[in-house]
């Protein structure tokens, strides 16, 4: 059995993703080679992968699209590329057309679970609580049927980029500003008051398990980039200091929502629990494996260890 990990990609979570592939290869139980997709698009192989990793970003690659690889050489492709080229179905549509298995969503579950706009439609239309939300494209004028304070985030993007907290509508502008540099679509949502962040894994192939649910706290306004990857910066509590019937609820409607959505292999669960209301933020089909991730502390919690968690996503892909 080899797996072929691929990391890094064209999108503003390049280096997200380098830190995660690292500590995968570190517990991965199987024999794993690494791909890296630089910042130019171009793959780097090998050695030069490696270095890439051990430098912590990789801007340009040496080998075109697709690279000089012998795939019959891998059972398995992981792909772990966080945010768009990567998390929104584009690689996995090409793995699909070389017949290789892959861990992780399916391209369409990919690409609804990327569009925060998308899938909260679907959700909705599921019976799920979503925050509300307007989705703006670029040129269109902002009408926004709430009021603020309220977050502007790109559609297409996770790790916090790009989002900007907006106290008044004075500044809704510029945060669409920031959000359209990332993507050609913005979300609004209205902010929640007293808001607990809750996060839970997935695992499985549309029917999953539940992790036990965590929650993240932190001092900054908003969980944004340097709290989620700074160590220090943001506290995880695993188990969340929940009652049982609201920790029951939150696996529940993960599960839920992880079939709805037509999901494989894992996934993270994310909610804000608002005035005794929970609302399910978003879902991500990609979680991070880096060492403040709390997908692999979420399963660890479950009992299963790192290199276990591993071997299943690979088990879960073959089947």
């Amino acid at each position: 059995m080899r797996v072929l990990l691929i990391a890094g990609g064209k999108s503003p979570e390049h280096e997200v993703s380098l830190a995660s592939a690292e500590g995968v290869l570190k517990h991965m139980p199987l024999p794993t080679e690494l791909a890296v997709i630089a910042k130019d698009g171009r793959w780097l192989l090998g050695e030069e992968a490696l270095k890439a990793l051990k430098a912590k970003v990789a801007e340009k690659g040496e080998h075109p699209f697709p690279p000089p690889l012998d795939w019959d050489r891998y059972e398995v492709v992981f792909p772990l590329l966080h945010g768009p080229m990567g998390e929104d179905g584009t690689i996995q549509g090409f793995l699909e057309m070389l017949g290789k298995p892959y861990v992780g969503a399916g391209v369409a579950g990919s690409a609804l679970c990327m569009d925060k706009d998308f899938s909260k439609r679907v959700l909705a239309q599921a019976g799920i609580p979503v925050v509300p939300w307007v989705a703006l494209y670029r040129g269109e004028t902002p009408l926004v049927p709430f009021e603020p304070p309220f977050f502007v985030k790109p559609a297409n993007t996770g790790s916090s980029i790009g989002i900007s907290r907006v106290e008044r509508y004075a500044d809704l502008e510029r945060a669409l500003e920031e959000a359209f540099r990332h993507d050609r679509k913005a979300v609004v949502e209205k902010a929640l008051p007293g808001v607990r962040e809750l996060e839970v894994g997935v695992l499985g192939n549309i029917f999953g398990e539940a992790s036990p649910v965590g929650e993240v706290r932190y001092q900054a306004p908003f969980y944004d980039y340097e709290t989620k990857y700074t160590p220090g910066r943001a506290e995880l509590l695993i188990p969340a200091p929940l009652d049982p019937g609201t920790e029951e609820t939150v696996q529940e409607t993960a599960l839920k929502a992880y079939k709805v959505l037509g999901l494989r292999g894992m996934a993270r669960v994310d909610f804000f629990l608002s005035e005794g209301e929970l609302y399910l933020n978003e879902v991500n089909t990609i979680p991070g494996f880096t060492p403040t991730s709390m997908f692999p502390r979420l399963f660890m919690a479950k009992g299963l260890t790192y290199p276990e968690l591993l071997r299943r996503l690979v088990e879960l892909a073959l089947s």
